[in-house]
């Protein structure tokens, strides 16, 4: 019983956090529209290292925007390997509320092999790989010109069934987490270090919580329903909290009852084909596993790059919808390059 509840709060911890950093990175999204293709068209280094920053950017919103303006022909393949490369969709928020030590030299690692092959691959695919230009795969409302609301007060004594529900939720996850319902767990660090990185992780559940906060109380309806409730918490929040809830679950269940760790161990390369073959499914969840290995101590860290640098979360759903030529041309690009870095791991014990 204590086992369930204990992986209850640890998966409703991540979920949210998922959710908060979401609602953050939608409202930069829209507030920064327009600003990213003014400068690109003529710069090849400039493409390749913005397509890079939007990758590593937590979630697939970065990637979304990258593989939209592939689609436009505003951008090389060379740049949407890059950003490709270098994200690792929903899992690189979860990777950060769990341990973000790990998790910023993961991304700082992705960013300069992307960086690095999404310049080789322009060097020999300079002409446009996808002809044909379609309508764009994220559409600016012009209710979305003016986000944030000036009569707050209005707002407020209007206030939709939508807009107090998100509000009532966050409020209840600060609550939670100053009197320690939710928060950091031991994850079996060094005491002195769980401490520190506990404390500092549950002020930075506090911080982006009440930014989110801030958010929900300033935007208009019409961001709140379409964006924040749309967009985030319908499509996200269960996918994410199920996902999450039977990784944690299955990983202490194999690990409590099974030699698991043993097991792994001395079927590293065959882990690393698995890793390498889940890494091809176009979304966010089944590379979860790997992350909670990883942060249990079960596989090493080369492992877990090797599924990063294959997968892509939800990011190349639209690229396969466009254009399958290209999906299928950028996964066999990343399977060797993860194949590579994974062998070069396994061989020198990383």
């Amino acid at each position: 019983m204590y086992f369930a509840i204990d992986i209850l709060k640890e998966t409703l911890t991540i979920t949210i956090f998922v959710m908060v950093m979401m609602m953050i990175i939608e409202y930069i999204n829209i507030k920064s529209q327009g600003v990213w293709t003014s400068f690109l068209k003529n710069s090849t280094w400039f493409q390749i290292i913005l397509s890079a920053l939007l990758g590593i950017i937590p979630g697939c919103l970065g990637g979304f925007i990258v593989v939209s303006l592939y689609t436009h022909r505003f951008i090389r393949l060379g740049a949407l390997l890059a950003a490709l490369i270098a994200t690792f969709g929903d899992e690189a928020y979860i990777l950060f509320s769990l341990d973000p030590v790990p998790a910023l030299f993961l991304g700082i690692i992705l960013f300069f092999i992307a960086i690095v092959f999404g310049f080789i691959i322009d060097l020999f695919f300079k002409q446009e790989t996808l002809k044909k230009n379609i309508e764009p795969n994220f559409v600016i409302h012009k209710e979305e010109n003016k986000i944030i609301e000036a009569n707050f007060l209005k707002k407020l004594k209007n206030i939709s069934f939508t807009r107090t529900l998100l509000i009532f939720g966050i409020i209840v996850y600060l609550i939670a987490i100053l009197t320690g319902s939710l928060g950091h767990t031991h994850n079996g660090h060094h005491e002195i270090t769980d401490i520190f990185f506990g404390r500092w992780l549950n002020y930075t559940y506090l911080f982006i919580s009440i930014v989110a906060l801030i958010i929900i109380l300033l935007v208009n309806d019409h961001f709140l329903e379409e964006h924040l409730w749309g967009h985030v918490i319908k499509h996200h929040f269960i996918k994410i909290f199920l996902w999450t809830f039977s990784a944690i679950f299955v990983i202490h269940l194999a690990l409590g009852y099974f030699d698991l760790s043993n097991w792994i161990t001395d079927n590293m390369l065959i882990i690393l084909l698995v890793a390498l073959a889940i890494g091809i499914i176009p979304v966010s969840g089944p590379h979860l596993i790997f992350i909670t290995l990883f942060v249990n101590g079960t596989i090493p860290l080369s492992i877990l790059l090797a599924n990063s640098i294959v997968q892509d979360g939800h990011a190349s759903l639209p690229l396969f919808a466009e254009s399958k030529k290209s999906f299928v041309l950028i996964k066999s690009i990343k399977i060797i390059i993860g194949l590579a870095v994974g062998l070069l791991g396994f061989y020198t014990n990383w």
